[in-house]
């Protein structure tokens, strides 16, 4: 979170990175990650060569960037609000209503 606010300020970024810019920004990234798996059979995507993990781990971190940068900008704690949402799961999708524990 530090070096990206650095990386920003130091560029005089911030006049762009506005919570509509950075949340557009978001999601033209998000769709870059989703090319890399564009007609690939599922098989194909759990088994990426090592070049395509770097491509993808390179749209990965522009989307983490961009939603840490987004959060910083509203003065969201992302960690909180990340552990609030797990424990709304936690109680819309109880275990007992899992399918792997019909299962069992």
């Amino acid at each position: 979170n530090i070096k990206a606010k650095q990386f920003v300020e130091e560029r005089d970024w911030n006049q762009f990175q506005t919570a509509k810019n950075l949340s557009m920004a978001l999601i033209v990234e998000a769709a870059e990650l989703v090319e890399h798996f564009q007609w690939m059979r599922p098989d194909e995507s759990d088994a990426l060569t090592t070049r395509k993990k770097v491509e993808v781990g390179d749209e990965l971190a522009d989307i983490l960037i961009y939603t840490v940068r987004l959060a910083d900008s509203l003065d969201i704690d992302l960690e909180a609000a990340a552990h609030d949402k797990m424990e709304k799961n936690r109680k819309k999708y109880p275990i007992e209503h899992s399918l792997s524990q019909r299962k069992l």
